[in-house]
This record gives C-alpha cells, structure tokens and sequence, in this order.
C-alpha cells in the first residue's frame, strides 16, 4: 500500500512513521508512506501557500493552486486504472471508525490531505475529494494528527504488519466490543489480585470469563457499540445474564 500524506509539515509524519510499527512494515515493504509539501508546488518566489479569506474574517486560508498542482502532479505518477483515495482531513467528514479502516485497507493508494490555518480554500474539495474523514468532535491546530490516526489504523490491518493476527483481531473495536481486562505479573499488586480464573490453567473457562467480561465492559462504557456488533448465540446469552444480574442488584 502506498500512502501520501499532503502537509506543509512533512516532518510530523515522517519523525512519527520512523520507529515501531509502522516503521518495521514499511522497512518491510509492507507500506510506502510518502509526503508531499505544498510549498513544493507554488509558483511565487517567496513559497506562500496561504492569503486571507474572501468575506474578511480572522485566519489564513490555503491557496487552491498550491494544493491543486501537488496533488495533479502526484496524481500523473499513478496507474489510470487504480486512482487513489483522495481523503480530506476535516471537522466535517464522516467520523473514523474501523469499518472506514477496514474498506482503506483494501486500496493501493491513498491521499491524506492535511489542513492548517482557517481551512482549504473549498474549491479544492470539489475538485479532488473522494473522502472526507473526521476524527472527533474537538479542534486540532492540522491535519496531521488525524492522518496519523488513519495510518495507523489502516496499516495495522495490512496482510503481514501485525506479528501476531490473532492480536489485531482481538483489540478493542475490531470485533464490535472492548477488550477484556488485561493482567500479568505479580499476582497481587498493592493489595489488587489477578482473576483467580486466569491463573486456573482451564482455556475453556478463561475465553468464557474474557468473552463475558469483554461484554460487561461494552454494556457499561459503550453500549452503542453492541448495536452493530457481531454477537454469537452465546454473547447474547450472556448479554441476558449481565441485564438480568445488573436488574437484581437495582433492587431495593
């Protein structure tokens, strides 16, 4: 998978992608992540790349040349029959989640589009934008946080990234629900001890204790995401038993 990352702040994402995971896949060659600065594609002596709003206002806005003729000129360098994802990083795209990972997951190229100052001047989004994506109702200084949150996500699910499957597959959110509370060693730690059941050497037992307490958390922190989870027989009867435990112990 190729991703390029458009910002006027190119080492906020390539200091980040260096080291960890992401750094490993693309020493792998799991994953290119490329940036792009604007600035490399302006057309006047001093680089700018901003100007004042149209209509007064405080803030700067990006310029739509600049941008535009980076993205034209990283556009040619593609194969015409698997254009990239061009995604806009925005207050006002649909708010990231990992089903949207998982559908990036699956393309050859994508572009992440960071914003600054006031905004993209919007002509910019008409003529390029397949996606727009959010990362939360709260405001950011750019676009880079949030583009590091897609690469992250997506490239997690990549074939070969993650060691241990198993592991990406059990994290919180990819099967619908939280995780189960985590432990190791000591046994007890200021007086607070391990589930007797995961010391008990029964696998049985422990995937049902970890399944339920996985779904106990869900009901008590995110009970949203049990609407479009995907839930077993048995996870509905458990669901049955923690409603049916919790209604007990509301009683007077």
């Amino acid at each position: 998978m190729r991703i390029t990352v458009f910002t006027i702040f190119p080492e906020l994402i390539e200091s980040t992608c260096e080291p960890s995971l992401l750094g490993d896949a693309i020493e792998k060659g799991l994953l290119v992540v490329k940036t792009v600065d604007p600035r490399t594609a302006t057309t006047n002596k001093h680089r700018t790349v901003d100007d004042a709003p149209y209509g007064g206002g405080a803030g700067m806005v990006f310029l739509p040349e600049p941008l535009s003729n980076a993205l034209e000129r990283e556009l040619e360098r593609e194969p015409k029959d698997t254009p990239p994802r061009i995604v806009f990083l925005t207050p006002g795209g649909q708010l990231f989640n990992q089903d949207i990972a998982r559908q990036l997951a699956v393309e050859e190229s994508i572009y992440l589009v960071c914003g600054r100052y006031k905004g993209i001047d919007d002509r910019v989004r008409e003529l390029f934008a397949t996606d727009e994506i959010s990362i939360g109702d709260y405001v950011l200084s750019g676009g880079e946080i949030p583009a590091l949150v897609v690469i992250d996500a997506v490239a997690r699910l990549l074939p070969g990234v993650m060691g241990d499957f198993a592991s990406a597959e059990s994290d919180a959110i990819f099967s619908g629900i939280l995780s189960a509370p985590e432990y190791t060693k000591p046994r007890v730690f200021r007086g607070l001890e391990v589930p007797e059941v995961l010391i008990s050497g029964h696998h049985e037992r422990i995937r049902q204790w970890r399944r339920r307490a996985a779904l106990e958390r869900t009901l008590e922190r995110r009970p949203d995401l049990l609407e479009r989870a995907r839930l077993s027989e048995e996870d509905e009867e458990m669901l049955r038993e923690i409603r049916g435990s919790r209604s007990v112990d509301r009683l007077p």
